[in-house]
């Protein structure tokens, strides 16, 4: 059977390991930089012992040097190893062993058994050996107290691993809390929004973004993400409500006028019917066509964009409808206020909605005898607008016109569907921009700005 360990545990132990890790390592510098330390004080000491008796050996010869060894060392001292050897390796004065089981050659400093009888066979020491005329010096110190004070060092340090390990252990079993604690908040929202919920978040520690953790973090995306989703099954109840409320009268009326035409039985006027029967068809498909349009430019990405002159598409349009103006009685006028460099645009998306724009300008600021559709540069970007000198909208309406399928004709008696202000604002949002409605005093600006 195969053991899995929660992520709690896991991150509980991943702490102690991290803990144990950086302790054994921590423990493992003080031991080697303890030990390197004596090594090196010891160094000194007899580098410091043996030249001052070589100075006492070049001003009194071997007897004041047999003297000052003798007075060097306290008596029932045997941390101090001092002697004079001949050049057979016999000694002649001073605590060593009687023979020397090192080599006979001047050495600065170095760590060997001097002896190999008694003691001194298994007592490594530190020693320096220089030659004193026909004669050898020998000074150094057996590593026993050196050795000693490591393991009081290494037990030490063997205690401060274990009580490592256990504050690893408790600060693992605290960390696995909170972290869990943290997951199971997240998790608990996620499930909810699984099964329908969407109107739980997830508390943030810290407000701020900036100041708060990771965690923090995932909870404000998460939370924006919900919101969103939110916002979007709203819109879908919105829309499918709508869409079923327009679609039944064009289809009821579709549905009558087929029965009208099939009883009819003069050509011309079976004629006519089949007619009206095409223009409800084609209101049906407009509306369906929108709705398509509107979730095409809400799911378009931006590497479809292309880099495109807005001055040349303003006036690329502008010629489109300056006729369609010209023959309903309009003065239709196209102001090209700056022409900016290129911008990555998608442009057929952009193009409908201008052309949504004209279309509402001229069908309900037609009281107005002027539209103009204009260019201009603006402080947070580039701005396509198109002004009517109609009735416009009034400021408490305007939030309704941009809904999806928001009509200011509740009764839903005119023609139309309410999907034209959706499209272009969805737009404005695939461009990174915003769509907005202003006053015009009279008549109606809509405003596209896009970085």
């Amino acid at each position: 059977m195969k053991l899995r360990l929660t992520i709690s545990a896991r991150i509980a132990l991943l702490s102690v390991v991290l803990a144990l890790l950086s302790n054994l390592a921590l423990v493992g510098f003080i031991w080697k930089q303890t030990s390197a330390d004596a090594v090196a004080a010891l160094h000194r000491e007899i580098v410091e012992q043996a030249d001052a008796l070589r100075a006492v050996w070049r001003t009194g010869a071997l007897p004041a040097l047999a003297d000052a060894i003798t007075h060097a060392r306290e008596p029932g001292d045997v941390t101090l190893v001092l002697a004079i050897y001949d050049s057979r390796g016999h000694r002649m004065a001073g605590y060593a062993p009687r023979h020397l089981a090192v080599p006979l050659a001047d050495t600065p400093f170095r760590i060997a058994m001097l002896g190999g009888e008694g003691v001194w066979a298994s007592r490594e020491a530190g020693y320096t050996l220089h030659p004193i005329g026909g004669d050898w010096l020998l000074v150094g110190r057996p590593l026993d107290l050196i050795e000693a004070q490591q393991i009081a060092i290494e037990r030490a340090l063997a205690l401060a691993v274990f009580l490592s390990l256990m504050l690893g252990v408790g600060t693992g079993l605290v960390l696995a809390h909170y972290v869990a604690g943290r997951l199971n908040t997240i998790v608990a929202v996620i499930d909810a929004a699984g099964e329908g919920d969407l109107t739980r978040r997830v508390s943030l520690v810290r407000a701020d973004s900036d100041e708060g953790d990771a965690f923090d973090r995932l909870a404000e995306r998460l939370n924006a993400m919900l919101g969103k989703i939110e916002q979007l099954m709203a819109e879908l109840r919105v829309v499918t409500d709508s869409l079923a409320h327009d679609l039944r009268s064009p289809l009821a009326r579709l549905r009558t006028k087929t029965e009208q035409a099939v009883l009819i039985a003069d050509p011309h006027q079976r004629e006519a019917a089949l007619g009206g029967l095409l223009v409800e068809t084609d209101l049906i498909m407009r509306m369906l066509t929108m709705v398509i349009e509107i979730s095409r430019s809400e799911s378009v990405t931006r590497d479809r964009f292309t880099l495109v002159a807005p001055a040349d598409l303003v006036e690329e349009i502008g010629e489109l409808y300056a006729p369609v103006a010209e023959d309903a009685g309009l003065r239709f006028l196209i102001e090209v206020e700056d022409r900016p460099a290129p911008l990555p645009l998608h442009r057929e998306l952009m193009s409908q909605a201008l052309s949504n724009l004209i279309d509402n300008a001229l069908k309900h600021g037609a009281s107005g005898a002027q539209v103009t559709l204009r260019l201009s540069r603006g402080v947070e970007g580039i701005v396509f607008q198109v002004e009517d000198r109609g009735p416009g909208i009034a400021a408490a309406d305007r939030a309704q016109a941009l809904k999806r399928f928001g009509r200011l004709d509740t009764a839903r008696t005119t023609p139309g569907a309410g999907l034209g202000m959706a499209l272009i604002e969805a737009v404005a949002r695939l461009h990174g921009g915003r769509f907005e409605l202003a006053d015009n005093a009279p008549g109606l600006i809509a405003r596209l700005v896009i970085p």
